[in-house]
């Protein structure tokens, strides 16, 4: 078969179309939705759980020819140049853009086991082997404390005189704090509490940032402390909050404000 020139040319300019038609979803009123476009909504709709499909990607075609209809329209009316819709366009280019400097700092600066391993650890010496079961009640005053103290003794309970606490969230259930470990609470708080036996009150107010507390020990137990892998995925999240931080501390510290 022998094709004339003119045919010829036909062919090739067709056969040159493919691939640039094959990069197209749609074409919208001789404007071209790319395909790419498609792939990225694809794979931003897989990360939420969604399964790639041919159900899903008709879908999104039609999605992407809407938005194509719809933006189109919205260029012919000028609503681009509007000063509010200018303003909403760089606060997204600024989220798109710097999500994707914060994800490839944490590819180029990984949370490694090393680091995680270190910080379970310091979250185990930290927390301790046992954990606590406390109430306590808290006021303004150091007269007020030593008031309560005193009617402890002459055999009022705990549990009646924990109404008046400052400590709302705990007040209603007499004063009870539930286990936890001494890390838990402030350093002037866990000392007089560690200190106690069970069923013990503190003799003296105990002064701390928030007032002044009298405390009751009501039991101890071994601290059943989660195991690494238990809260890995948590700390490797917190880790690399921490690493965002300092690299955002790092830039700020370098950029001239005024």
């Amino acid at each position: 078969m022998t094709l004339k020139p003119a045919r010829l040319l036909a062919f090739l300019l067709a056969a040159a179309a493919l691939p640039v038609m094959a990069q197209n979803l749609a074409t919208v009123n001789g404007k071209p939705v790319p395909s790419s476009r498609a792939d990225a909504m694809v794979k931003q709709m897989a990360t939420q759980g969604q399964q790639d499909s041919p159900q899903l990607r008709a879908m999104v075609k039609e999605e992407l020819i809407n938005r194509e209809i719809l933006i189109q329209e919205a260029d012919k009316q000028g609503l681009g140049a509007n000063a509010d819709v200018k303003s909403q366009i760089e606060i997204a280019r600024q989220s798109i853009i710097i999500r994707a400097l914060v994800t490839d700092y944490l590819k180029k600066h990984p949370v490694s086991d090393a680091e995680i391993k270190a910080e379970y650890d310091r979250f185990k010496a930290q927390a301790g082997d046992k954990e606590y079961k406390a109430r306590h009640i808290l006021v303004e005053k150091e007269d007020d404390a030593k008031a309560i103290i005193a009617k402890l003794k002459s055999g009022t309970k705990f549990e009646d005189l924990a109404k008046q606490s400052k400590d709302t969230g705990s007040a209603a259930n007499g004063g009870d704090l539930d286990w936890a470990s001494p890390a838990s609470f402030v350093k002037e708080f866990s000392t007089a509490m560690t200190g106690l036996q069970k069923g013990q009150v503190t003799e003296t107010p105990v002064k701390t940032q928030f007032g002044y507390h009298v405390i009751r020990l009501d039991d101890v137990r071994a601290a059943k402390v989660p195991t690494l892998e238990e809260v890995k995925p948590q700390i490797a999240e917190s880790l690399q909050q921490k690493k965002l931080q300092a690299f955002q501390q790092e830039l700020r510290a370098k950029a001239k404000i005024s």
